[in-house]
């Protein structure tokens, strides 16, 4: 990154159930679609953009993940955040790693099984010039969980259209309804407020930061952007990723 020295966290540590039968006996990380593994996927990409520095959270099959990194060189440092003994969710799977990110002012977080376009030099500098917490990527989709900004970009609630609860931390006449997209900068300052601990949502964390701090959402609805546990059919994901240039992997 222009900015920083280039560090990131790939959640990795999660169940991967929407990929079952096949994460019966691999994490989701270690997938493969066209000859690679999600894990190879996000470490590519974030090595494009500069980052030099990364850390990854486990769980499910947790010594599977430390071996292949272990076997691999994939020409950036990559350190583990080991949660075999207890899965901490995204927000405690972000807080355990803190110590990681202390000689940084911001970084990106990378869930796993996420493959997109999105240009990250972008969203940082948007993250930057914008002074903000944290910076999500975000777009316009079909989903049943939605983030809801206002004019300024700023998070003001989340609803779920299913269940159709709503938490509202500002109110506004209109909402801008948005998808995130499990790709996001955040500042190191995050740390200074979290008082959450073991196993919490960064998405409840968020909501409550953002009656007082900037949680600003980066539409990128104009990219390429694919969530692989989504897919009934591996091979539909295969068939999406052929039809796309990812720069990072050339």
């Amino acid at each position: 990154m222009t900015q920083g020295n280039g560090k990131a966290m790939i959640f990795a540590a999660g169940m991967g159930s929407r990929l079952k039968p096949i994460t019966n006996t691999k994490p989701k990380a270690l997938v493969e679609f066209n000859g690679r593994t999600l894990l190879e996927y996000a470490i590519l990409k974030l090595k494009y953009y500069g980052v030099s520095d990364i850390i990854i959270n486990v769980h499910h099959f947790s010594e599977q993940i430390i071996s292949y990194v272990n076997s691999h060189d994939f020409g950036v440092r990559i350190t583990i955040s080991d949660e075999s003994d207890e899965l901490l969710d995204t927000g405690g799977g972000l807080l355990k790693a803190k110590d990681f990110f202390k000689d940084t002012d911001s970084f990106i977080v990378y869930n796993v099984d996420v493959i997109s376009t999105i240009n990250l030099m972008d969203l940082y500098n948007f993250h930057i010039t914008n002074n903000a917490l944290v910076s999500l990527a975000v777009c316009k989709r079909h989903t049943s969980r939605y983030l809801l900004f206002d004019d300024s970009q700023q998070l003001c609630a989340w609803e779920n259209t299913q269940s159709h609860e709503m938490k509202v931390i500002h109110k506004r006449e209109d909402y801008l309804q948005l998808a995130f997209s499990g790709i996001q900068i955040i500042s190191t300052k995050i740390f200074e407020y979290i008082s959450e601990e073991g196993a919490f949502p960064i998405m409840n964390l968020y909501l409550r930061l953002a009656e007082q701090h900037k949680i600003l959402a980066y539409n990128h609805t104009q990219d390429f952007w694919l969530d692989v546990g989504k897919f009934n059919l591996l091979q539909d994901v295969e068939t999406q990723l052929a039809n796309q240039a990812l720069e990072y992997l050339s």
